[in-house]
Parts: structure tokens; sequence; C-alpha cells
């Protein structure tokens, strides 16, 4: 073989220009750049030092052969004609590697088969012995790309991938490759800042996959010093000797840079099931005594190095993949931001992320932007020097949007209504206990427009709130049109619903919009971050809205009316408890004395639990869903209720046709639409409400009273009900005073026998 060879490093996406001065410094010659990868000439040694030495590449492969072909023939006698036994025993193992397609070539699988037989076919020895195929641990990885008609031949010397390192055998549940870390850190310039005796530090550090990469740079210990096969090791043009002079090497300079004086890196993590798995990783990497693990929140972090010790805050924080992700992890970089800017000044620091409009709401500029992949996932690296000047105080705007948000700003302070002011028993004023401190965000002109509209709402509605003993309303239901969410208060929770922006709406621009309400809510409302849920509402499709969306299983318990009713903020869409029909359930409750009460379509039996309350006879609830059901029985369990309380699992339709009871007091509050797959067809409330209200009617006793309510906005009652019952619409009387601005939330009606 020629003493210099063909060398191709392949990478990850976005890695090339790191990798070609990493490959040239350790040696490469005519290095050129190629998609995911590096081409350029070696010898031996370099091959050698490349596979131990870069902390970048993937795999380092030696190119065998080039040569051009038009069909799988060409293939084939393209492999033949190599001399395979110059690289392999006849009874080895073997594993074939295919890229590319063309050339009569479709299909990677049929490209490595053809690779392999050709292999076989020229080892094969008369008495029968053949090379056999290990996909885990060959004796030799072969690898064929093919390229516009070229199929180009290469023997992988890295083996498994050069990202591999061997210390992290335990991971988090988004684990980021070693080479990915390892180039991060060199783009914030680790390198330079470990030069100068510089602190290394993650907040959010998982598994601790940056601090031993950044502290195996710091020690100049090679990446894969530890790994013991390679691609080589039973290769027959393996250079022992060789080989064994770089590692040796490669051990020296290693133990050099473990004698340096320590270097501090700290990493710290709030969930406490890493803890353990990171120790493991640092300990296997040998690095157990430089670095150190912490369990600690972002909100809390101190790097506390020595010697008020300088250095890089590097961390990875989650991008967010869920339907309410955006306030939890909003708050998270906001809460990422505030400690930079009160904890690690003089610091620098990297912050590489998938959402990088979650890293503009940190407050602190980045002066360096650089763009990697994340396997697939687009991402950027922030690179922040920590100084006021580069605090963010707020957002630029044109003179036009600062007037036209002053004028906003004014309407939303104007004072509502004279305060109430109270006196103690000598006549003195009484002053207001002061509200509990929340800690305030830094708005942009628009989140404080926003901020002040809940303010105001907030300041009109609490009164009422409280007057009323009403423990959960509506604060904001898309009052200015550019902010479209709903904003309900639940005891001291918040719920939010964002409304998908119409697709005539910029993104972009719909995404800052909602950053800018969700980093609002908090100081505009004086509750806590962790306190916020956000949710997506969707125009939904079949029985969507009720499919569960999270599956913490987390109840809070709420007051309504002199009842105790219990609220799920994160597993669906829909809480449990529908607040506009809040003056419903009371008229029910004030009416169902003595009554036998019927509730179709109960949901979580809210309404029953009201009837209950008032001292119903009986109650009677009907609902498809067993989970729903289930829900309702603990809201009876709550209030102490539950011997004369039946539940039904059923088609309300098939109930109904079914039943023979009387009822004294009956409330349906149908789905818009339904195809669920425990009911015979489709409910549609339009086509099917007549059928449904002359089946209610046929089960109520002399007397009695139907309530009929439903949310569909296009909802026209048929007009030959009324010559056949009483019919009065009431929708003005069943909305309370936070669902004023939005009377088209639901319409109802009271229906008696003529």
């Amino acid at each position: 073989m020629s003493d210099r060879f063909e060398l191709f490093l392949t990478c990850p996406k976005g890695l090339e220009g790191l990798l070609i001065e990493e490959a040239v410094g350790l040696g490469l010659e005519e290095a050129r750049e190629h998609t995911s990868a590096v081409r350029g000439m070696a010898d031996m040694e370099t091959a050698y030092r490349l596979c131990l030495w870069s902390r970048l590449a993937n795999r380092v492969l030696l190119v065998l052969k080039r040569f051009p072909m038009k069909d799988a023939e060409d293939l084939y006698h393209g492999v033949l004609d190599i001399e395979w036994a110059d690289h392999m025993v006849p009874d080895g193992t073997l594993a074939v590697e295919f890229s590319g397609h063309g050339s009569g070539i479709d299909n990677t699988h049929f490209g490595a088969l053809k690779v392999k037989d050709a292999i076989v076919d020229k080892l094969r020895t008369p008495t029968g012995e053949r090379p056999s195929i290990d996909k885990i641990n060959p004796d030799l990885r072969i690898h064929l790309r093919l390229d516009r008609g070229e199929a180009i031949l290469s023997l992988d010397l890295s083996g498994h991938s050069l990202h591999q390192r061997g210390y992290r055998l335990q991971q988090g549940a988004a684990p980021l490759k070693e080479n990915l870390a390892a180039a991060i850190l060199i783009r914030a310039g680790w390198p330079r800042i470990a030069a100068e005796g510089g602190a290394l530090t993650d907040p959010m550090c998982g598994v601790g996959t940056f601090l031993v990469e950044g502290a195996m740079i710091a020690a100049d210990m090679a990446p894969n010093l530890n790994r013991e096969l390679w691609g080589f090791t039973t290769w027959l043009g393996h250079v022992p000797a060789l080989w064994k002079k770089l590692h040796a090497e490669a051990t020296e300079r290693a133990a050099i840079g473990m004698n340096k004086l320590p270097l501090w890196v700290r990493g710290y993590e709030a969930d406490p099931r890493l803890i353990q798995p990171a120790r493991n990783n640092i300990e296997r990497a040998g690095l157990s005594h430089w670095i150190k693990v912490y369990q600690g929140e972002v909100g809390t972090f101190e790097p506390r190095p020595d010697q008020n010790q300088k250095g890089l805050v590097i961390c990875n924080p989650p991008y967010g993949e869920r339907l309410g992700d955006e306030a939890s992890l909003l708050y998270l970089y906001q809460n990422l931001g505030e400690r930079l800017r009160q904890a690690c000044m003089g610091w620098e620091a990297a912050v590489f992320t998938g959402a990088p409009d979650l890293g503009k709401r940190m407050g602190i500029r980045s002066h360096k932007q650089y763009s990697f992949w994340n396997g697939a996932l687009p991402c950027k690296l922030l690179l922040i020097k920590v100084n006021p000047d580069q605090f963010v105080t707020g957002e630029r705007r044109t003179p036009e949007q600062r007037q036209a948000e002053r004028e906003q700003a004014a309407y939303d302070q104007a004072p509502s209504e004279p305060a109430e002011r109270q006196y103690n028993k000598n006549g003195n004023p009484i002053k207001p206990a002061p509200a509990p401190v929340v800690e305030q965000a830094r708005l942009s002109e628009g989140g404080q427009m926003f901020a002040n509209r809940l303010q105001k709402n907030l300041k009109l509605l609490g009164k009422w709130a409280k007057r009323e003993g009403v423990d959960c309303y509506r604060v904001y239901d898309a009052d200015m049109p550019e902010y479209s969410m709903a904003i309900d208060l639940y005891h001291d929770w918040v719920h939010v619903q964002e409304y998908a922006a119409p697709k005539s709406i910029d993104p972009e621009k719909a995404s800052a919009r909602m950053f800018d309400a969700l980093a609002a809510i908090p100081q505009a409302l004086n509750v806590d971050k962790s306190r916020v849920v956000v949710k997506r509402r969707e125009r939904q499709s079949g029985t969507k809205q009720y499919e569960r969306q999270s599956a913490q299983g987390k109840f809070t318990e709420v007051s309504e009316g002199g009842v105790k009713l219990l609220v799920n903020l994160t597993d669906y869409l829909d809480t449990g408890l529908f607040l506009d029909h809040r003056p419903m359930r009371m008229r029910i409750q004030k009416e169902a004395a003595g009554k036998r009460f019927l509730n179709l379509y109960c949901y979580t039996a809210t309404a029953s639990v009201h009837a209950a309350k008032g001292g119903a006879r009986s109650t009677t609830s009907v609902d498809l869903s067993k989970t729903y059901l289930d829900w309702a029985r603990r809201n009876f369990s709550l209030n102490g209720f539950s011997d004369k309380n039946r539940l039904e699992q059923g088609d309300v339709m098939a109930w109904l046709e079914a039943s023979r009871d009387e009822f004294d007091m009956i409330f349906i509050d149908p789905p818009t639409f339904s195809n669920s797959k425990r009911m015979e067809g489709i409910f549609d409330v339009q086509r099917d409400h007549v059928q449904l209200l002359d089946l209610a009617m046929a089960r109520l006793a002399p007397g009695g009273v139907l309530y009929f309510s439903n949310n569909f906005r296009k909802f026209q009652l048929e007009d030959n009900l009324s010559e056949r019952y009483a019919v009065e619409e009431i929708s003005d009387k069943t909305i309370d005073p936070d669902f004023a601005r939005n009377a088209k939330i639901h319409r109802a009606w009271k229906i008696t026998a003529r």
C-alpha cells in the first residue's frame, strides 16, 4: 500500500468548518470541505492521530479505491478487484455500510449486499472458508459511498462513531452528542478561557456532557484515549508500533494536563434523578477530582468560583415540544437571564438552543450567534458577554407604535371606580396589607401594555369575585386582538389558553406577542411563574379537545357557591369546570330542593354537585366517558354526597330512549359534535337537537323545567319547538361579569311543557 492515503472525515451537519481547522492542525493536507465531511491526504501516523484526537469527527475513512460505475455489475467487479487478502483473513468478520443511490442502485441494502458478495467471493478459500457478517464488532468495517456515478470504497478506521467516547453509559431524555458538545465549547471560546485559567459551569448539566468535554479540552486529554476497540485493531494493514507510540504520547500529555492546578468545573441539575448518572459518567471519564455536580434550580444558580474567578457559563436548555411548554420554558429562560445578570457579571456565557426566540427573552443580548444542527433540529448558539452594556431594557418601536401604546396604556391605567376605604373601630383608615412580592420581569412596551390591561381587568373583576365568593373566573378574553388568548384564575393558579393565530398573521409576530404576554402575566396578576399553565386552543376535530395532553394527574380543589370541585389544569384542554356556566349552576342549586335532577352530557357532573348541594331529592348524571364519570364521583365524594347520586355511562340518546324514569329538572349542555367509538353514529348539535330535546322532554315530569345550553356560535334553535313547548331564551341571564365581554360564549334556553 501507499505511504499516503486519501481520508474522509465525517461529522454532524454544521461542524465542517470547525472540523477542517482541527484536522489541518492534526496534520491533514490538501484539506477540502464537503457537506458533513472533510476530505484530505495524510500518512498513517496522521490517520491514527485523527482517530485519537479528533473531538469533532464521527468517522475516519481511509479510501481504498475510487472507480466509475454504471450499474450493479460495475459495483461488484470494482470491489472484487481489491486484494482483500491484504486487509483481512478469510474467516474474519465483516460489516458493510452503503450510502447514496443511482447507477441502477436505489436501495442501500441491495448496494451493501453487492459489496459484501464481492469481498466474500474474493476471499473464499478452496476449503470453503469465507468471511461472515458481524454488524456490532466486525474485524473490518467497509463503507461505500456512491456519488454521481463514482463509487468511493473506504475502510472505516474508527469502528464505532468517534463521538462515543465510552464514558457516557447513562444519559438523560434529550442527550447532546459528545462531538457536538465539544464543537459548542470550541465555538464558545472555552479553549482560550481554559488556557487563561477560567472556570466552567453548567446550570442545567443533565448527565454532564459539557462538563466532561470541557475538562478534557482543558486537560489536553485525547477524547478517545480510553477506547479499546478500533476499526483498525484487526486490520492487516495496521501498524501497532506506530499506534503505540502515538497512544503513549497522548497518555503522557493527559498526565501532564491532569497535574495542572485544578480548574473549577461545576454542574448543577434540578432533576435529582440525573445527579448520580452524571457523577457516574464523570467517574468513568477519570475526571471526578476536577468536576463536581450538585442538585440545584436555575432560579437559584450561582457559579461560586474560587477566589473571584471568572469563566464560561454554558448550557443547553430544553426547547419544548408539547402544548403548554411555552410558559414554563419562557420563565426558565427568563430565570437564566436573571441569574446571569445577578450572579455572573464579567463572565462569558454560551446558550445552545433550538428555540432562539426564547433566547431573546433572557433580557441580555448575544454578541455572536452560530448555527448548528442537533440531529435534524436547527439550533443556535448564543454567545454572551455578561456586562451591563448587553442588558436589554426594552424593545425598539416606531414613533407611531409608541404613541399608540401610550394611548392604550393611559386607558388601561385609568381608575375604574373609587376604591372602598375601610376603617377600624376607632374610626381610623385601615391600610391595605402589602401584596406579595412577585419578581418583576423586564417587559417590552407591548408586554407592559398587556400587563396594564390585565391589571385593570383584575381590579374591576376582583371586587365582584370577592363579593360573590367566586374562586375561579376569567380575567381576560382576547380583549386586545393582537393578544389572542383567554386567561382564567383558579384560586391562586393561572390557566392560559392561547388561540391559534389566523394564517394571515406572521407566525414570528404571533410568537413574539405570545411571549410578551406570558412574560407579563406573573407580574400583572401577582402570581409565581410556576403557577401559570399554558395551552393552545385550535379548531378541534372529533373528540380531540377531550384527549389527554399531559399525564401529571394533578387535581386542584376550588370552591364555587358553597361546593368544592376538582379541576385539572394540565392534562386536558378543558379543566373539568366550564366557568361560563357558573350562573346556570347557581340557578340549578337554588331551584333543586326536593327535585329529581337529570344532567345529560354531564362531563364532570359539576351541575349535579350543585343540585345536590341545593337539596335535590336525587341526581342522575349521564356521560359516555368513564374518565369524567370517575372525576364526577370524586367531586361528589369531596362534598360528602354519594348515596342518592347516580352516575350512568352511556350514549345520551340511547339512554333516553331506554329510560322510563321521570325528572323534575333536566340540564343539557351537549358537545357541538361527537363521533366517539363508543356510540352509534355521529352527534351534531344543530342537526340532532330537536330529537334530543323531544326525548328529554318525554322524561320531564309535569311542572318540571329543562335547561338547554350549547356554545356552537352558529346554532339556531328550531322554530317548531315553540309549537310543542314553552321556550324562553335566557342567555343574558346566564352570563356573569367575567364573560360580559364575550356574550357569545354560549346560548341558553328554559323549556317547559305547555
